[in-house]
């Protein structure tokens, strides 16, 4: 399966995830109007700004699928980074905006009794949420999506929203009125906290950050390779949903260039099956016998 073949399963996730949250804010608003509770009204609105940052990521992962131009050699990977990012800002918008509303209703004492109808629907709309997340957590990894993994992290936590909602719920129902405007606050945090998230992992992908233990263990796979005396360099960055290295290895003088050649497809081979890296560029270098290692380095033609 190829990268687009890859970006196609991906968009079916963000589609699922649209048309679950446009239905369940759709209820959950309907619902806590008529029932009386603001954890829920919270709840729903977390829900109708999810459907704006997963359309976000659908139009980043559409964008992803436009081949190279002129402009942009390496294809439009990152659109799926970006969207991520503008997801985030738009979480945090509505989050700050749920914490205010609730704590203000909470200072005035507008607190009212919820309806048990209000409970069931967040627990209902958890349990619905929960398999969302199963479903996209499995998506991602298989296809090494960055945006439909934030998509993923979103879903799971609307299903503990959801389930903090309820708890909320039936707290006032024996009497505790405080809790269900309280619940309705620590779900606008978890929307912050979650848009937090999503807004760090985009950006450190977009300054080319890239996971030291991950380097480690690909070192560890190209230096096991027989023909390979050295590895002199490793880096890497994150395209997309696609990781790129650049490696420098040292590799016996006297090795005709086919030879070398051969060697590099093997790494390459080797970088795919066990990484899931299939974009490398790899720099040979010669390694001389006999000759100290900061001599061989700076061997390099």
């Amino acid at each position: 399966m190829n990268h687009a073949d890859n970006l196609r399963l991906a968009e079916k996730g963000a589609w699922i995830s649209i048309i679950t949250y446009l239905t369940l804010s759709i209820i959950k608003l309907w619902i806590a109007t008529w029932g009386n509770s603001l954890a829920l009204r919270a709840d729903g609105l977390n829900n109708t700004t999810d459907v704006i940052a997963s359309i976000a990521v659908l139009i980043g992962l559409r964008i992803s699928q436009k081949p190279p131009d002129e402009n942009h050699r390496y294809g439009h990977y990152r659109a799926e980074t970006v969207a991520s990012l503008f997801a985030a800002f738009i979480m945090m918008f509505i989050g700050i905006q749920v914490i205010y509303d609730t704590v203000r209703k909470f200072i005035t004492f507008e607190v009212e009794e919820p309806s048990m109808l209000t409970a069931w629907t967040a627990l209902g709309s958890a349990v619905i949420m929960l398999i969302v997340y199963l479903y996209n957590l499995r998506l991602s990894k298989r296809l090494h999506s960055q945006a439909l993994f934030s998509v993923a992290q979103d879903n799971r936590s609307d299903a503990l929203v959801s389930i903090g909602a309820f708890i909320g719920i039936m707290g006032a129902q024996f009497g505790i009125y405080w809790l269900d405007p309280l619940t309705g606050t620590l779900v606008g945090l978890i929307i912050c906290k979650t848009a937090f998230d999503i807004f760090k992992d985009a950006t450190l992908t977009l300054t080319d950050a890239f996971d030291e233990e991950e380097l480690a263990l690909i070192k560890k796979t190209i230096a096991d390779v027989s023909e390979v005396e050295r590895v002199v360099d490793v880096k890497g960055r994150i395209h997309g949903s696609q990781a790129l290295l650049e490696l420098t290895i040292l590799v016996d003088a006297d090795l005709t260039v086919e030879h070398s050649h051969k060697i590099t497809e093997r790494i390459e081979k080797y970088l795919a099956k066990k990484h899931g890296v299939t974009h490398a560029h790899i720099h040979l270098e010669p390694f001389y016998e006999g000759l100290k290692e900061d001599s061989a380095e700076n061997q390099r033609s």
